[in-house]
Protein backbone atom coordinates (compact mmCIF):
# COMPACT_ATOMS: atom_id res chain seq x y z
CA UNK A 1 0.00 0.00 0.00
CA UNK A 2 1.29 3.64 -1.03
CA UNK A 3 0.14 6.73 0.00
CA UNK A 4 -0.44 7.08 -4.28
CA UNK A 5 -3.41 4.86 -4.15
CA UNK A 6 -5.18 7.93 -2.69
CA UNK A 7 -3.23 10.53 -4.81
CA UNK A 8 -3.22 12.10 -7.65
CA UNK A 9 -0.90 13.42 -10.06
CA UNK A 10 -3.16 16.68 -10.43
CA UNK A 11 -2.97 16.75 -6.72
CA UNK A 12 0.80 18.23 -6.78
CA UNK A 13 1.49 21.68 -7.40
CA UNK A 14 3.99 22.23 -10.70
CA UNK A 15 5.06 25.85 -8.91
CA UNK A 16 6.16 24.00 -5.79
CA UNK A 17 8.26 21.37 -7.62
CA UNK A 18 9.88 23.23 -9.84
CA UNK A 19 10.66 25.62 -7.42
CA UNK A 20 12.22 23.56 -4.89
CA UNK A 21 14.10 21.76 -7.92
CA UNK A 22 15.44 25.47 -9.26
CA UNK A 23 15.79 26.48 -6.11
CA UNK A 24 17.66 24.24 -3.47
CA UNK A 25 18.14 21.41 -5.82
CA UNK A 26 16.44 18.46 -3.58
CA UNK A 27 12.70 18.22 -2.78
CA UNK A 28 11.35 15.35 -1.01
CA UNK A 29 7.68 13.70 0.32
CA UNK A 30 7.16 12.00 3.44
CA UNK A 31 5.61 8.62 3.73
CA UNK A 32 4.91 7.97 0.29
CA UNK A 33 5.38 4.45 0.80
CA UNK A 34 4.17 2.02 3.71
CA UNK A 35 6.80 0.50 5.84
CA UNK A 36 6.20 -3.08 4.39
CA UNK A 37 6.22 -1.59 1.15
CA UNK A 38 9.44 0.08 1.74
CA UNK A 39 10.79 -3.55 4.32
CA UNK A 40 10.11 -5.64 1.09
CA UNK A 41 12.37 -3.31 -1.24
CA UNK A 42 15.00 -3.56 1.26
CA UNK A 43 14.74 -7.40 1.25
CA UNK A 44 15.23 -7.23 -2.47
CA UNK A 45 18.15 -4.82 -2.33
CA UNK A 46 20.13 -6.99 0.46
CA UNK A 47 19.60 -10.28 -2.14
CA UNK A 48 20.66 -8.14 -5.17
CA UNK A 49 23.67 -6.52 -2.94
CA UNK A 50 24.98 -9.81 -1.88
CA UNK A 51 24.72 -12.10 -5.62
CA UNK A 52 26.80 -8.64 -7.09
CA UNK A 53 29.76 -8.89 -4.49
CA UNK A 54 29.77 -12.67 -5.87
CA UNK A 55 30.80 -11.09 -9.43
CA UNK A 56 33.64 -9.57 -10.99
CA UNK A 57 32.74 -5.86 -11.00
CA UNK A 58 28.86 -6.19 -9.43
CA UNK A 59 29.44 -3.74 -7.09
CA UNK A 60 31.04 -0.94 -7.76
CA UNK A 61 32.87 1.50 -5.07
CA UNK A 62 32.15 4.69 -4.08
CA UNK A 63 35.23 4.91 -1.59
CA UNK A 64 35.83 2.62 1.63
CA UNK A 65 32.88 0.37 2.48
CA UNK A 66 30.46 2.04 -0.03
CA UNK A 67 28.90 0.29 -3.12
CA UNK A 68 26.66 1.18 -5.84
CA UNK A 69 25.18 -1.51 -7.82
CA UNK A 70 23.23 -0.72 -10.94
CA UNK A 71 20.29 -3.38 -11.56
CA UNK A 72 17.49 -4.13 -13.73
CA UNK A 73 14.08 -3.15 -13.22
CA UNK A 74 12.39 -6.48 -13.02
CA UNK A 75 14.73 -7.31 -9.96
CA UNK A 76 12.70 -5.45 -7.82
CA UNK A 77 8.90 -6.96 -7.25
CA UNK A 78 7.65 -3.20 -6.46
CA UNK A 79 9.32 -1.20 -9.61
CA UNK A 80 6.10 -0.70 -11.39
CA UNK A 81 4.62 0.83 -8.05
CA UNK A 82 7.32 3.22 -7.72
CA UNK A 83 7.31 4.18 -11.40
CA UNK A 84 3.60 4.85 -11.40
CA UNK A 85 3.67 6.98 -7.82
CA UNK A 86 1.71 10.25 -8.16
CA UNK A 87 4.33 11.97 -6.74
CA UNK A 88 6.97 10.21 -8.75
CA UNK A 89 5.05 11.32 -12.23
CA UNK A 90 4.14 14.73 -11.08
CA UNK A 91 7.83 15.50 -10.74
CA UNK A 92 8.84 14.01 -13.86
CA UNK A 93 5.98 15.66 -15.89
CA UNK A 94 7.01 19.09 -14.26
CA UNK A 95 10.44 19.10 -14.51
CA UNK A 96 10.95 16.89 -17.37
CA UNK A 97 8.32 17.18 -19.64
CA UNK A 98 5.84 14.36 -20.92
CA UNK A 99 8.52 12.27 -22.82
CA UNK A 100 10.74 11.83 -19.88
CA UNK A 101 12.38 7.91 -19.70
CA UNK A 102 13.59 6.42 -16.63
CA UNK A 103 17.47 5.35 -17.97
CA UNK A 104 18.72 4.00 -14.41
CA UNK A 105 17.93 1.95 -11.56
CA UNK A 106 20.29 0.97 -8.80
CA UNK A 107 21.57 1.25 -5.32
CA UNK A 108 23.95 2.83 -2.75
CA UNK A 109 24.88 0.93 -0.05
CA UNK A 110 27.19 2.63 2.93
CA UNK A 111 28.39 -0.38 4.93
CA UNK A 112 29.49 0.60 8.80
CA UNK A 113 33.22 1.95 8.18
CA UNK A 114 32.07 3.81 5.03
CA UNK A 115 34.06 7.49 5.24
CA UNK A 116 33.13 11.26 3.61
CA UNK A 117 33.03 11.03 0.70
CA UNK A 118 34.39 14.06 -1.51
CA UNK A 119 32.04 17.04 -2.41
CA UNK A 120 30.96 16.10 -5.78
CA UNK A 121 28.09 16.47 -8.36
CA UNK A 122 27.47 12.85 -10.25
CA UNK A 123 28.20 13.95 -14.27
CA UNK A 124 29.28 16.87 -15.79
CA UNK A 125 26.86 19.40 -15.86
CA UNK A 126 26.04 19.88 -19.60
CA UNK A 127 25.53 22.66 -21.56
CA UNK A 128 21.74 23.14 -21.07
CA UNK A 129 22.44 23.93 -17.52
CA UNK A 130 25.32 25.83 -17.57
CA UNK A 131 24.29 28.40 -20.25
CA UNK A 132 20.62 27.84 -20.38
CA UNK A 133 19.66 27.06 -16.77
CA UNK A 134 17.52 24.66 -17.46
CA UNK A 135 17.53 21.00 -15.63
CA UNK A 136 16.92 17.79 -17.58
CA UNK A 137 17.60 14.98 -15.19
CA UNK A 138 16.66 14.04 -12.02
CA UNK A 139 17.39 11.44 -9.36
CA UNK A 140 14.78 9.76 -7.23
CA UNK A 141 15.84 8.59 -3.65
CA UNK A 142 14.35 5.92 -1.55
CA UNK A 143 15.79 4.93 1.38
CA UNK A 144 14.71 1.32 3.08
CA UNK A 145 15.92 2.11 6.46
CA UNK A 146 15.25 4.67 9.00
CA UNK A 147 18.32 6.90 8.72
CA UNK A 148 20.17 8.54 11.84
CA UNK A 149 23.15 10.51 12.62
CA UNK A 150 25.60 8.40 12.92
CA UNK A 151 24.89 6.01 9.73
CA UNK A 152 26.49 8.29 7.28
CA UNK A 153 23.66 10.46 6.30
CA UNK A 154 23.41 11.95 3.09
CA UNK A 155 24.52 15.58 2.90
CA UNK A 156 23.53 18.08 0.61
CA UNK A 157 24.77 21.41 -0.24
CA UNK A 158 21.51 23.27 -1.71
CA UNK A 159 21.56 25.69 -4.36
CA UNK A 160 25.00 24.30 -6.05
CA UNK A 161 23.52 22.68 -8.98
CA UNK A 162 24.70 25.98 -11.02
CA UNK A 163 27.91 26.13 -9.79
CA UNK A 164 30.11 26.47 -12.36
CA UNK A 165 33.00 23.76 -12.85
CA UNK A 166 35.48 26.11 -12.62
CA UNK A 167 38.98 23.76 -11.26
CA UNK A 168 36.63 20.93 -10.70
CA UNK A 169 38.12 17.71 -11.37
CA UNK A 170 37.05 15.90 -13.80
CA UNK A 171 34.01 18.61 -14.00
CA UNK A 172 32.81 17.03 -10.95
CA UNK A 173 34.74 17.46 -8.31
CA UNK A 174 35.41 20.75 -6.94
CA UNK A 175 38.58 21.78 -5.63
CA UNK A 176 39.11 21.79 -1.54
CA UNK A 177 39.36 25.73 -1.86
CA UNK A 178 35.60 25.12 -1.78
CA UNK A 179 34.59 23.70 0.67
CA UNK A 180 33.75 26.29 2.92
CA UNK A 181 30.95 26.83 1.13
CA UNK A 182 29.46 23.69 0.60
CA UNK A 183 29.95 23.02 4.66
CA UNK A 184 28.08 26.30 5.79
CA UNK A 185 25.16 25.29 3.08
CA UNK A 186 25.06 21.20 4.04
CA UNK A 187 22.21 19.67 5.34
CA UNK A 188 22.10 16.28 6.31
CA UNK A 189 19.11 14.40 5.18
CA UNK A 190 17.54 12.03 7.58
CA UNK A 191 14.99 10.08 5.98
CA UNK A 192 12.38 7.63 7.45
CA UNK A 193 11.61 4.51 5.61
CA UNK A 194 8.70 5.19 3.02
CA UNK A 195 10.15 8.60 2.36
CA UNK A 196 11.46 9.49 -1.25
CA UNK A 197 13.13 12.43 -2.36
CA UNK A 198 14.66 13.70 -5.35
CA UNK A 199 17.38 15.92 -6.65
CA UNK A 200 19.14 17.59 -9.74
CA UNK A 201 22.37 15.13 -9.04
CA UNK A 202 24.33 18.33 -10.30
CA UNK A 203 23.40 19.58 -7.21
CA UNK A 204 27.10 19.49 -4.66
CA UNK A 205 26.52 16.41 -2.64
CA UNK A 206 28.16 13.50 -0.57
CA UNK A 207 28.07 10.64 1.45
CA UNK A 208 29.06 11.03 4.74
CA UNK A 209 30.89 8.54 7.60
CA UNK A 210 28.67 5.34 8.68
CA UNK A 211 29.77 5.65 12.47
CA UNK A 212 26.60 2.83 13.24
CA UNK A 213 27.03 -0.63 13.14
CA UNK A 214 23.86 -0.77 10.15
CA UNK A 215 24.57 -0.11 6.60
CA UNK A 216 22.41 2.41 4.74
CA UNK A 217 20.54 0.69 1.59
CA UNK A 218 18.74 3.73 -0.70
CA UNK A 219 17.73 3.03 -3.92
CA UNK A 220 18.30 5.37 -6.69
CA UNK A 221 16.15 6.59 -9.96
CA UNK A 222 17.66 7.79 -12.84
CA UNK A 223 15.29 10.15 -15.27
CA UNK A 224 15.88 11.83 -18.63
CA UNK A 225 14.74 15.03 -20.06
CA UNK A 226 14.95 13.92 -23.99
CA UNK A 227 17.43 16.74 -24.45
CA UNK A 228 20.08 14.27 -21.96
CA UNK A 229 22.07 11.72 -22.52
CA UNK A 230 22.68 9.88 -19.80
CA UNK A 231 21.01 6.53 -20.70
CA UNK A 232 24.59 6.23 -22.84
CA UNK A 233 26.09 5.13 -19.73
CA UNK A 234 23.47 2.59 -18.68
CA UNK A 235 22.16 -0.53 -19.64
CA UNK A 236 18.22 -0.65 -19.04
CA UNK A 237 17.49 -4.71 -19.93
CA UNK A 238 13.43 -5.84 -20.23
CA UNK A 239 12.61 -9.63 -21.03
CA UNK A 240 9.97 -9.95 -23.37
CA UNK A 241 7.85 -11.60 -20.47
CA UNK A 242 8.38 -8.95 -18.33
CA UNK A 243 7.45 -5.97 -20.60
CA UNK A 244 4.12 -7.80 -21.27
CA UNK A 245 3.28 -6.66 -17.79
CA UNK A 246 4.19 -3.24 -18.15
CA UNK A 247 1.35 -0.67 -18.02
CA UNK A 248 1.61 1.70 -21.01
CA UNK A 249 2.47 4.30 -18.26
CA UNK A 250 5.49 2.92 -17.36
CA UNK A 251 6.84 1.26 -20.80
CA UNK A 252 6.32 4.32 -22.52
CA UNK A 253 8.75 6.18 -19.75
CA UNK A 254 11.78 3.60 -19.89
CA UNK A 255 14.92 3.57 -22.25
CA UNK A 256 15.18 0.09 -22.63
CA UNK A 257 17.01 -3.18 -24.41
CA UNK A 258 14.57 -6.24 -24.91
CA UNK A 259 15.96 -9.42 -24.27
CA UNK A 260 15.10 -12.98 -23.22
CA UNK A 261 17.11 -13.25 -20.30
CA UNK A 262 18.61 -10.47 -18.32
CA UNK A 263 22.18 -10.01 -18.32
CA UNK A 264 24.89 -8.69 -15.60
CA UNK A 265 25.12 -4.71 -15.90
CA UNK A 266 28.66 -3.95 -17.40
CA UNK A 267 28.82 -0.43 -15.25
CA UNK A 268 29.95 2.46 -17.20
CA UNK A 269 29.54 5.10 -15.24
CA UNK A 270 32.30 5.11 -12.35
CA UNK A 271 33.23 7.81 -10.64
CA UNK A 272 36.89 6.76 -10.04
CA UNK A 273 37.57 9.55 -8.00
CA UNK A 274 34.96 8.36 -4.83
CA UNK A 275 36.77 4.62 -4.72
CA UNK A 276 39.75 6.64 -3.29
CA UNK A 277 37.97 7.65 -0.66
CA UNK A 278 37.48 11.33 0.82
CA UNK A 279 39.34 13.75 -1.49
Amino acid sequence: MTKGDQMQVRDFDVATIMGGLYGDGIIGYQGAFSRQWTQQLGEDIDVLFHQALQRPDGAVGRGPKRYYVEIHPEDIRSFVDLAIHPWVVAVCEALLGPFYKIVEIGFDVPLPGAQNQPWHRDFPAPQETLTGRCLNSLAFNLTTVDVFEDMGPFEVAPGTQWDRPVDFQHEMFPPKMMYPRYEERAQKKMPKMGDISVRSALTIHRGTANRSSQSRPVLVLGVDAPTAHNANHHDLQITRRFFETLPNQVSDHLTYRLVDTLEPIHQLHQIETLMMGEA
